[in-house]
Protein backbone atom coordinates (compact mmCIF):
# COMPACT_ATOMS: atom_id res chain seq x y z
CA UNK A 1 0.00 0.00 0.00
CA UNK A 2 1.06 3.58 -0.48
CA UNK A 3 2.61 5.38 2.48
CA UNK A 4 0.33 8.08 3.89
CA UNK A 5 1.83 11.49 4.44
CA UNK A 6 2.05 12.29 8.14
CA UNK A 7 0.03 15.23 9.40
CA UNK A 8 3.05 16.24 11.47
CA UNK A 9 6.52 15.17 12.43
CA UNK A 10 7.68 16.25 15.89
CA UNK A 11 11.43 16.12 16.42
CA UNK A 12 12.52 16.26 20.05
CA UNK A 13 15.76 18.24 20.37
CA UNK A 14 15.57 20.00 23.72
CA UNK A 15 18.00 17.92 25.77
CA UNK A 16 21.33 19.15 27.05
CA UNK A 17 23.44 16.14 26.09
CA UNK A 18 25.81 16.38 29.04
CA UNK A 19 27.72 13.24 28.05
CA UNK A 20 29.05 15.05 24.96
CA UNK A 21 31.02 17.29 27.36
CA UNK A 22 30.86 20.11 24.84
CA UNK A 23 29.99 23.80 24.56
CA UNK A 24 28.22 22.88 21.31
CA UNK A 25 24.63 21.68 21.75
CA UNK A 26 24.49 17.96 21.09
CA UNK A 27 22.10 18.15 18.15
CA UNK A 28 24.41 20.63 16.37
CA UNK A 29 27.44 18.34 16.34
CA UNK A 30 28.25 17.51 12.74
CA UNK A 31 28.41 14.14 11.02
CA UNK A 32 29.34 13.95 7.33
CA UNK A 33 28.66 17.60 6.63
CA UNK A 34 25.35 17.96 8.49
CA UNK A 35 24.37 18.57 12.09
CA UNK A 36 22.79 15.58 13.83
CA UNK A 37 19.49 17.45 13.83
CA UNK A 38 19.71 18.18 10.10
CA UNK A 39 20.10 14.49 9.27
CA UNK A 40 16.86 13.76 11.12
CA UNK A 41 15.09 16.68 9.49
CA UNK A 42 16.21 15.54 6.03
CA UNK A 43 14.81 12.07 6.66
CA UNK A 44 11.55 13.51 8.01
CA UNK A 45 11.20 16.11 5.27
CA UNK A 46 11.32 13.40 2.62
CA UNK A 47 8.03 12.07 4.05
CA UNK A 48 6.41 15.37 2.98
CA UNK A 49 4.65 16.04 6.31
CA UNK A 50 2.05 18.79 6.52
CA UNK A 51 3.89 20.17 9.54
CA UNK A 52 7.48 19.84 10.73
CA UNK A 53 8.01 20.78 14.37
CA UNK A 54 11.22 20.83 16.40
CA UNK A 55 11.07 21.05 20.20
CA UNK A 56 14.07 22.97 21.48
CA UNK A 57 15.14 23.89 25.02
CA UNK A 58 18.80 23.71 25.97
CA UNK A 59 20.84 26.37 24.12
CA UNK A 60 17.59 27.41 22.43
CA UNK A 61 19.12 30.52 20.88
CA UNK A 62 21.85 28.61 19.06
CA UNK A 63 19.60 25.77 18.00
CA UNK A 64 16.85 28.19 17.00
CA UNK A 65 19.24 30.31 14.93
CA UNK A 66 20.52 27.16 13.24
CA UNK A 67 16.98 26.10 12.35
CA UNK A 68 16.18 29.55 10.98
CA UNK A 69 19.24 29.41 8.73
CA UNK A 70 18.99 25.81 7.53
CA UNK A 71 15.37 24.70 7.96
CA UNK A 72 12.96 27.62 7.56
CA UNK A 73 10.18 25.10 6.92
CA UNK A 74 10.45 23.79 10.50
CA UNK A 75 8.58 25.41 13.39
CA UNK A 76 10.69 25.71 16.52
CA UNK A 77 8.72 25.08 19.73
CA UNK A 78 10.43 26.09 22.97
CA UNK A 79 10.24 23.73 25.95
CA UNK A 80 11.18 26.16 28.71
CA UNK A 81 11.68 23.40 31.28
CA UNK A 82 12.91 19.99 30.19
CA UNK A 83 10.44 17.79 32.07
CA UNK A 84 10.50 14.65 29.96
CA UNK A 85 9.59 13.43 26.50
CA UNK A 86 5.86 13.46 27.22
CA UNK A 87 6.06 17.07 28.36
CA UNK A 88 8.00 17.95 25.18
CA UNK A 89 5.28 16.49 22.95
CA UNK A 90 2.56 18.15 25.03
CA UNK A 91 4.37 21.48 24.64
CA UNK A 92 4.43 21.04 20.85
CA UNK A 93 0.72 20.20 20.69
CA UNK A 94 -0.16 23.14 22.92
CA UNK A 95 1.63 25.33 20.38
CA UNK A 96 -0.21 23.91 17.36
CA UNK A 97 -3.42 22.59 18.82
CA UNK A 98 -4.71 19.06 18.25
CA UNK A 99 -3.56 17.54 14.97
CA UNK A 100 -5.86 15.27 13.04
CA UNK A 101 -4.01 12.50 11.25
CA UNK A 102 -0.81 10.64 11.95
CA UNK A 103 1.79 12.34 14.14
CA UNK A 104 5.32 10.93 13.96
CA UNK A 105 7.55 11.56 16.99
CA UNK A 106 11.30 11.14 16.68
CA UNK A 107 14.56 12.64 17.97
CA UNK A 108 17.26 15.04 16.85
CA UNK A 109 20.14 12.71 17.74
CA UNK A 110 19.44 9.69 15.51
CA UNK A 111 21.33 10.59 12.29
CA UNK A 112 21.33 7.04 10.92
CA UNK A 113 17.55 6.72 10.75
CA UNK A 114 16.46 6.39 7.12
CA UNK A 115 13.38 7.82 5.47
CA UNK A 116 12.57 4.30 4.26
CA UNK A 117 12.37 3.04 7.83
CA UNK A 118 10.08 5.88 8.89
CA UNK A 119 7.90 5.24 5.83
CA UNK A 120 7.66 1.57 6.76
CA UNK A 121 6.60 2.56 10.29
CA UNK A 122 3.86 4.82 8.88
CA UNK A 123 2.68 2.10 6.52
CA UNK A 124 2.42 -0.48 9.33
CA UNK A 125 0.60 2.08 11.51
CA UNK A 126 -2.00 2.72 8.80
CA UNK A 127 -2.36 -0.93 7.76
CA UNK A 128 -2.93 -2.20 11.31
CA UNK A 129 -5.18 0.71 12.32
CA UNK A 130 -3.20 1.29 15.51
CA UNK A 131 -3.64 4.15 17.94
CA UNK A 132 0.13 4.13 18.24
CA UNK A 133 2.85 2.13 16.53
CA UNK A 134 6.29 2.00 18.11
CA UNK A 135 9.46 1.51 16.10
CA UNK A 136 11.44 -1.34 17.61
CA UNK A 137 14.62 -3.22 16.82
CA UNK A 138 16.15 -6.60 17.55
CA UNK A 139 19.52 -5.98 19.20
CA UNK A 140 22.29 -8.46 20.03
CA UNK A 141 22.56 -7.09 23.58
CA UNK A 142 19.42 -5.34 24.87
CA UNK A 143 20.96 -4.44 28.23
CA UNK A 144 19.81 -0.99 29.29
CA UNK A 145 16.94 -0.75 26.81
CA UNK A 146 13.22 -0.92 27.41
CA UNK A 147 11.86 -4.34 26.32
CA UNK A 148 8.85 -4.78 24.06
CA UNK A 149 6.35 -7.23 25.59
CA UNK A 150 3.77 -8.48 23.07
CA UNK A 151 0.63 -10.56 23.35
CA UNK A 152 0.00 -13.69 21.29
CA UNK A 153 -1.46 -11.62 18.45
CA UNK A 154 1.65 -9.47 18.20
CA UNK A 155 0.15 -6.36 19.76
CA UNK A 156 2.31 -4.51 22.26
CA UNK A 157 1.24 -5.15 25.84
CA UNK A 158 3.79 -2.90 27.50
CA UNK A 159 7.31 -1.52 27.43
CA UNK A 160 9.29 -2.69 30.45
CA UNK A 161 12.42 -0.87 31.50
CA UNK A 162 15.57 -2.86 32.33
CA UNK A 163 15.34 -2.28 36.08
CA UNK A 164 11.72 -3.42 36.20
CA UNK A 165 12.02 -6.46 33.91
CA UNK A 166 11.67 -10.03 35.09
CA UNK A 167 14.35 -12.55 34.06
CA UNK A 168 12.06 -13.73 31.27
CA UNK A 169 11.50 -10.17 30.06
CA UNK A 170 15.22 -9.38 30.24
CA UNK A 171 15.78 -12.19 27.75
CA UNK A 172 13.66 -10.32 25.17
CA UNK A 173 15.87 -8.76 22.50
CA UNK A 174 13.29 -6.48 20.94
CA UNK A 175 13.91 -2.96 22.27
CA UNK A 176 12.04 0.31 22.24
CA UNK A 177 13.55 3.01 20.02
CA UNK A 178 11.37 5.76 21.49
CA UNK A 179 10.12 6.62 17.98
CA UNK A 180 6.36 6.46 17.45
CA UNK A 181 3.54 6.98 14.98
CA UNK A 182 0.42 8.22 16.79
CA UNK A 183 -3.16 8.97 15.94
CA UNK A 184 -2.93 12.72 16.44
CA UNK A 185 -6.25 13.27 18.21
CA UNK A 186 -5.76 10.33 20.58
CA UNK A 187 -2.23 11.54 21.32
CA UNK A 188 -3.44 15.05 22.18
CA UNK A 189 -5.87 13.61 24.72
CA UNK A 190 -3.61 10.96 26.24
CA UNK A 191 -0.52 13.14 26.64
CA UNK A 192 -2.46 15.42 28.97
CA UNK A 193 -3.01 12.45 31.31
CA UNK A 194 0.62 11.42 31.69
CA UNK A 195 1.64 11.26 35.33
CA UNK A 196 4.83 12.59 36.94
CA UNK A 197 4.71 9.87 39.60
CA UNK A 198 8.21 8.53 38.99
CA UNK A 199 11.70 8.92 40.40
CA UNK A 200 12.55 11.78 38.06
CA UNK A 201 9.25 13.59 38.39
CA UNK A 202 9.01 13.79 34.59
CA UNK A 203 6.33 13.12 31.98
CA UNK A 204 7.37 10.10 29.91
CA UNK A 205 6.00 9.56 26.41
CA UNK A 206 6.09 5.80 26.95
CA UNK A 207 3.23 6.23 29.44
CA UNK A 208 0.99 7.33 26.57
CA UNK A 209 1.09 3.76 25.22
CA UNK A 210 -0.29 2.26 28.44
CA UNK A 211 -2.94 5.01 28.61
CA UNK A 212 -4.10 4.28 25.09
CA UNK A 213 -4.14 0.53 25.70
CA UNK A 214 -6.15 1.04 28.89
CA UNK A 215 -8.62 3.06 26.82
CA UNK A 216 -9.09 0.01 24.60
CA UNK A 217 -6.98 1.11 21.66
CA UNK A 218 -4.53 -1.10 19.82
CA UNK A 219 -0.80 -0.53 20.36
CA UNK A 220 1.38 -2.03 17.62
CA UNK A 221 5.03 -2.17 16.64
CA UNK A 222 7.20 -2.21 13.56
CA UNK A 223 10.65 -3.81 13.70
CA UNK A 224 13.41 -1.85 11.98
CA UNK A 225 15.46 -3.89 9.51
CA UNK A 226 18.75 -2.71 11.06
CA UNK A 227 19.04 -1.90 14.76
CA UNK A 228 21.92 0.49 14.06
CA UNK A 229 19.46 2.96 12.54
CA UNK A 230 17.74 3.69 15.84
CA UNK A 231 20.86 4.13 17.92
CA UNK A 232 21.13 7.65 19.28
CA UNK A 233 24.25 9.73 19.77
CA UNK A 234 24.97 10.54 23.41
CA UNK A 235 28.75 10.86 23.57
CA UNK A 236 31.80 11.29 21.32
CA UNK A 237 32.27 7.54 20.91
CA UNK A 238 28.76 7.16 19.51
CA UNK A 239 29.31 10.27 17.39
CA UNK A 240 32.36 8.65 15.78
CA UNK A 241 30.43 5.41 15.23
CA UNK A 242 27.58 7.29 13.53
CA UNK A 243 30.06 9.10 11.30
CA UNK A 244 31.68 5.84 10.26
CA UNK A 245 28.37 4.16 9.42
CA UNK A 246 26.98 7.15 7.55
CA UNK A 247 30.22 7.65 5.63
CA UNK A 248 30.16 4.01 4.54
CA UNK A 249 26.60 4.47 3.28
CA UNK A 250 27.63 7.55 1.30
CA UNK A 251 30.63 5.79 -0.24
CA UNK A 252 28.60 2.72 -1.17
CA UNK A 253 26.01 4.92 -2.89
CA UNK A 254 28.72 6.59 -4.97
CA UNK A 255 30.53 3.34 -5.76
CA UNK A 256 27.32 1.74 -7.02
CA UNK A 257 26.84 4.80 -9.22
CA UNK A 258 30.22 4.29 -10.92
CA UNK A 259 32.77 5.99 -8.66
CA UNK A 260 36.02 4.21 -7.76
CA UNK A 261 36.97 4.58 -4.10
CA UNK A 262 40.37 2.93 -3.73
CA UNK A 263 40.32 2.74 0.07
CA UNK A 264 36.93 3.39 1.70
CA UNK A 265 38.48 3.10 5.17
CA UNK A 266 40.53 6.29 4.66
CA UNK A 267 38.06 8.23 2.50
CA UNK A 268 35.52 10.65 3.98
CA UNK A 269 32.75 12.20 1.88
CA UNK A 270 29.96 14.49 3.11
CA UNK A 271 26.36 13.66 2.24
CA UNK A 272 25.89 16.62 -0.12
CA UNK A 273 28.99 15.99 -2.23
CA UNK A 274 28.29 15.18 -5.89
CA UNK A 275 30.51 12.71 -7.76
CA UNK A 276 30.08 11.86 -11.45
CA UNK A 277 30.70 8.39 -12.92
CA UNK A 278 34.32 7.28 -13.42
CA UNK A 279 35.67 9.61 -10.75
CA UNK A 280 38.59 7.99 -8.91
CA UNK A 281 39.12 8.78 -5.23
CA UNK A 282 42.52 7.82 -3.82
CA UNK A 283 43.30 7.09 -0.13
CA UNK A 284 43.37 9.84 2.46
CA UNK A 285 40.85 12.05 0.64
CA UNK A 286 38.20 14.20 2.33
CA UNK A 287 35.41 15.86 0.34
CA UNK A 288 33.31 18.35 2.26
CA UNK A 289 30.29 20.60 1.88
CA UNK A 290 28.99 21.31 -1.61
CA UNK A 291 32.02 19.88 -3.42
CA UNK A 292 31.29 18.43 -6.85
CA UNK A 293 33.62 16.38 -9.05
CA UNK A 294 33.14 15.91 -12.78
CA UNK A 295 33.31 12.73 -14.80
CA UNK A 296 36.66 10.98 -14.97
CA UNK A 297 38.42 13.33 -12.55
CA UNK A 298 41.03 11.90 -10.20
CA UNK A 299 41.23 13.12 -6.59
CA UNK A 300 43.96 12.31 -4.07
CA UNK A 301 45.78 10.85 -2.39
CA UNK A 302 45.86 13.03 0.74
CA UNK A 303 43.54 15.71 -0.64
CA UNK A 304 40.92 17.83 1.10
CA UNK A 305 38.30 19.68 -0.94
CA UNK A 306 35.72 21.95 0.68
CA UNK A 307 32.91 23.56 -1.33
CA UNK A 308 35.05 23.11 -4.44
CA UNK A 309 34.06 22.30 -8.00
CA UNK A 310 36.31 20.02 -10.06
CA UNK A 311 35.83 19.71 -13.81
CA UNK A 312 35.78 16.52 -15.85
CA UNK A 313 39.14 14.86 -16.30
CA UNK A 314 40.95 17.09 -13.80
CA UNK A 315 43.65 15.68 -11.50
CA UNK A 316 44.05 16.97 -7.92
CA UNK A 317 46.79 15.39 -5.79
CA UNK A 318 48.00 16.12 -2.25
CA UNK A 319 46.13 19.42 -2.22
CA UNK A 320 43.89 21.52 -0.01
CA UNK A 321 41.19 23.48 -1.86
CA UNK A 322 38.57 25.70 -0.27
CA UNK A 323 35.82 27.37 -2.30
CA UNK A 324 37.80 26.97 -5.52
CA UNK A 325 36.80 26.09 -9.08
CA UNK A 326 39.07 23.72 -10.99
CA UNK A 327 38.44 23.51 -14.70
CA UNK A 328 38.22 20.45 -16.94
CA UNK A 329 41.51 18.57 -17.39
CA UNK A 330 43.29 20.98 -15.04
CA UNK A 331 46.11 19.73 -12.82
CA UNK A 332 46.55 20.67 -9.16
CA UNK A 333 49.40 19.64 -6.85
CA UNK A 334 51.07 17.92 -5.36
CA UNK A 335 51.15 20.11 -2.24
CA UNK A 336 49.06 22.97 -3.60
CA UNK A 337 46.72 25.24 -1.64
CA UNK A 338 43.80 26.85 -3.45
CA UNK A 339 41.97 29.39 -1.32
CA UNK A 340 38.54 30.98 -1.84
CA UNK A 341 37.96 32.73 -5.14
CA UNK A 342 40.48 30.70 -7.11
CA UNK A 343 39.32 29.66 -10.59
CA UNK A 344 41.45 27.47 -12.85
CA UNK A 345 40.67 27.28 -16.56
CA UNK A 346 40.66 24.34 -18.94
CA UNK A 347 43.97 22.42 -18.89
CA UNK A 348 45.55 24.93 -16.52
CA UNK A 349 47.94 24.02 -13.74
CA UNK A 350 48.63 24.92 -10.13
CA UNK A 351 51.64 22.81 -9.31
CA UNK A 352 53.92 21.85 -6.45
CA UNK A 353 53.96 24.22 -3.47
CA UNK A 354 51.72 26.75 -5.21
CA UNK A 355 49.25 28.85 -3.25
CA UNK A 356 46.47 30.85 -4.87
CA UNK A 357 43.82 33.18 -3.48
CA UNK A 358 41.09 35.05 -5.38
CA UNK A 359 42.95 34.38 -8.61
CA UNK A 360 41.62 33.48 -12.03
CA UNK A 361 43.88 31.42 -14.27
CA UNK A 362 43.08 31.20 -17.97
CA UNK A 363 42.93 28.13 -20.15
CA UNK A 364 46.23 26.26 -20.59
CA UNK A 365 48.11 28.63 -18.28
CA UNK A 366 50.62 27.13 -15.85
CA UNK A 367 51.86 28.05 -12.39
CA UNK A 368 54.05 24.98 -11.96
CA UNK A 369 55.90 25.40 -8.66
CA UNK A 370 56.92 27.44 -5.63
CA UNK A 371 54.72 30.47 -6.37
CA UNK A 372 52.05 32.59 -4.73
CA UNK A 373 49.28 34.20 -6.75
CA UNK A 374 46.91 36.43 -4.80
CA UNK A 375 44.27 38.75 -6.29
CA UNK A 376 45.43 38.14 -9.84
CA UNK A 377 43.89 37.68 -13.24
CA UNK A 378 46.10 35.49 -15.40
CA UNK A 379 45.20 35.16 -19.07
CA UNK A 380 45.39 32.18 -21.38
CA UNK A 381 48.60 30.33 -22.32
CA UNK A 382 50.65 32.08 -19.63
CA UNK A 383 53.77 30.52 -18.12
CA UNK A 384 54.58 31.56 -14.56
CA UNK A 385 58.15 30.62 -13.62
CA UNK A 386 59.26 29.18 -10.30
CA UNK A 387 59.15 31.37 -7.19
CA UNK A 388 57.02 34.11 -8.73
CA UNK A 389 55.12 36.11 -6.10
CA UNK A 390 52.15 38.36 -6.73
CA UNK A 391 52.69 40.98 -4.04
CA UNK A 392 49.06 41.96 -3.48
CA UNK A 393 49.01 43.54 0.00
CA UNK A 394 50.44 46.98 0.70
CA UNK A 395 49.75 46.83 4.43
CA UNK A 396 46.36 48.52 4.11
CA UNK A 397 44.59 47.19 1.02
CA UNK A 398 44.66 44.19 -1.28
CA UNK A 399 45.49 45.14 -4.88
CA UNK A 400 45.02 43.26 -8.12
CA UNK A 401 47.40 42.41 -10.96
CA UNK A 402 46.57 41.40 -14.52
CA UNK A 403 48.68 39.18 -16.76
CA UNK A 404 47.81 39.14 -20.47
CA UNK A 405 47.44 36.15 -22.76
CA UNK A 406 50.64 34.40 -23.80
CA UNK A 407 52.79 36.25 -21.24
CA UNK A 408 55.89 34.73 -19.66
CA UNK A 409 56.89 35.55 -16.07
CA UNK A 410 60.53 34.71 -15.42
CA UNK A 411 61.57 32.84 -12.29
CA UNK A 412 61.64 34.83 -9.05
CA UNK A 413 59.72 37.78 -10.49
CA UNK A 414 57.95 39.94 -7.92
CA UNK A 415 54.70 41.33 -9.36
CA UNK A 416 53.92 44.40 -7.23
CA UNK A 417 50.18 45.09 -7.47
CA UNK A 418 48.47 46.93 -8.94
CA UNK A 419 50.28 46.25 -12.19
CA UNK A 420 49.57 44.85 -15.65
CA UNK A 421 51.78 42.69 -17.85
CA UNK A 422 50.52 42.89 -21.42
CA UNK A 423 49.73 40.16 -23.92
CA UNK A 424 52.84 38.29 -25.02
CA UNK A 425 55.08 40.28 -22.63
CA UNK A 426 57.97 38.84 -20.61
CA UNK A 427 59.51 39.62 -17.25
CA UNK A 428 63.18 38.84 -16.75
CA UNK A 429 64.10 36.38 -14.00
CA UNK A 430 64.69 38.07 -10.66
CA UNK A 431 62.84 41.27 -11.62
CA UNK A 432 60.70 43.36 -9.31
CA UNK A 433 57.88 44.59 -11.55
CA UNK A 434 56.06 47.64 -10.18
CA UNK A 435 55.21 49.32 -13.50
CA UNK A 436 53.07 48.05 -16.36
CA UNK A 437 54.86 46.01 -19.03
CA UNK A 438 53.45 46.77 -22.53
CA UNK A 439 52.37 43.93 -24.83
CA UNK A 440 55.35 42.19 -26.39
CA UNK A 441 57.90 43.97 -24.17
CA UNK A 442 60.22 42.49 -21.53
CA UNK A 443 60.31 44.03 -18.10
CA UNK A 444 63.76 44.00 -16.51
CA UNK A 445 64.09 45.38 -12.99
CA UNK A 446 67.25 44.15 -11.30
CA UNK A 447 70.72 45.48 -10.41
CA UNK A 448 73.65 44.74 -12.73
CA UNK A 449 75.85 41.95 -11.34
CA UNK A 450 79.47 42.69 -10.32
CA UNK A 451 82.03 40.25 -8.88
CA UNK A 452 84.51 41.33 -6.18
CA UNK A 453 87.57 39.13 -6.53
CA UNK A 454 88.98 37.31 -3.45
CA UNK A 455 86.34 38.89 -1.16
CA UNK A 456 85.89 35.60 0.73
CA UNK A 457 89.59 35.27 1.45
CA UNK A 458 89.64 38.75 2.99
CA UNK A 459 86.30 38.84 4.78
CA UNK A 460 85.77 35.17 5.66
CA UNK A 461 89.30 34.02 6.46
CA UNK A 462 89.48 30.75 8.36
CA UNK A 463 86.14 29.42 7.11
CA UNK A 464 85.52 26.33 5.02
CA UNK A 465 84.48 28.62 2.18
CA UNK A 466 87.79 30.46 2.36
CA UNK A 467 89.71 27.17 2.36
CA UNK A 468 87.78 25.89 -0.68
CA UNK A 469 88.32 29.18 -2.49
CA UNK A 470 92.04 29.13 -1.76
CA UNK A 471 92.38 25.60 -3.13
CA UNK A 472 90.61 26.58 -6.30
CA UNK A 473 92.75 29.71 -6.74
CA UNK A 474 95.95 27.74 -6.13
CA UNK A 475 94.86 25.14 -8.67
CA UNK A 476 94.10 27.83 -11.23
CA UNK A 477 97.51 29.47 -10.68
CA UNK A 478 99.23 26.12 -11.14
CA UNK A 479 97.34 25.54 -14.37
CA UNK A 480 98.21 29.03 -15.60
CA UNK A 481 101.93 28.65 -14.72
CA UNK A 482 102.07 25.23 -16.37
CA UNK A 483 100.54 26.65 -19.50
Amino acid sequence: MSVPRPAAVIVLAAGEGTRMKSQTPKVLHEVCGRALLDHMLAAARALEPDRLLVVIGHARERVGDHLSATSPDALAVVQNEQRGTGHAVRTALEETGSIEGTVLVTYGDVPLLRTETLAALLARHAEDGNAVTVLTAEVPDPTGYGRIVRDEGGAVLEIVEQKDATPEQQAIKEMNSGIYAFDGLLLADAVKRVSTDNAQGEEYLTDVLSILRADGHRVGAHVAADHVEVEGVNDRVQLAFARKVLNQRVLERHMRAGVTVVDPASTWVDVQVELAPDVVIHPGTQLHGSTSVGEGAEIGPATTLTDTGVGAGAVVRNAVCDNARIGPEACVGPYAYLRPGTVLGHRSKAGTFVEMKNTQVGDRSKVPHLSYAGDATIGEDVNVGAAVVFVNYDGVEKNRSTIGDGAFLGCDSMIIAPVAVGDGAYTAAGSVIDKDVPPGAIGVARARQRNIEEWVLRRRAGTKSAAAAQRALDKRKQQESGA
